[in-house]
């Protein structure tokens, strides 16, 4: 085999395992599952996300501190909260769609902080929801319009003012 040769079956053999590096991290990560980092602590930016939430006219239907019910039967849970929220204006349209997306309705955010202390805030993309489930493009507006306010509420929640 020439030195050329050699050269050419690394490259290839490099660009084989940077692809399937690749792929893994694409795999690791939630499908459908949009995640930015918070600026804030997770107590203040749960608050933030809900004051949020509650401004723009949404319901909240539970706050869920997954952290106190893993405290109270002995065992440890780094802060993780759970923000229901939604409206049936923004709902509906998608469900009459397709009732099965009524599984991931009302919407949904978890704040959570991982082991090296950062804070996190991750929703279901919309996107993703609408082809788990099937929707036609007759509800591309309601979906698009629900990723933008997911988005900015998100933003909202995590961003330094």
């Amino acid at each position: 085999m020439t030195q050329e040769a050699g050269f050419v079956t690394r490259a290839k053999v490099f660009a084989l395992i940077a692809v399937i590096c690749l792929w893994g991290v694409q795999a690791m990560a939630a499908d459908g599952l949009i995640t930015m980092r918070s600026n804030y602590g997770p107590k203040e930016t749960m608050d933030r996300l809900e004051a949020e939430v509650k401004a723009k006219g949404l319901t909240v239907f539970a706050r869920i501190d997954h952290a106190a019910g893993a405290a109270e039967v002995g065992l440890s849970l780094r802060p993780t909260e759970l923000l229901i929220f939604g409206n049936a204006k923004g709902g509906t349209p998608l469900m009459q769609s397709m009732q099965t997306i009524g599984i991931d309705l009302p919407l949904k955010a978890l704040v959570w902080q991982d082991g090296s202390g950062s804070t996190w805030l991750s929703y279901n993309d919309p996107g993703w929801l609408a082809k788990r489930h099937g929707l036609g493009h007759e509800v591309d507006a309601t979906l698009s319009a629900l990723a933008a306010a997911l988005d900015a509420l998100a933003r909202a929640a995590t961003a330094s003012p």
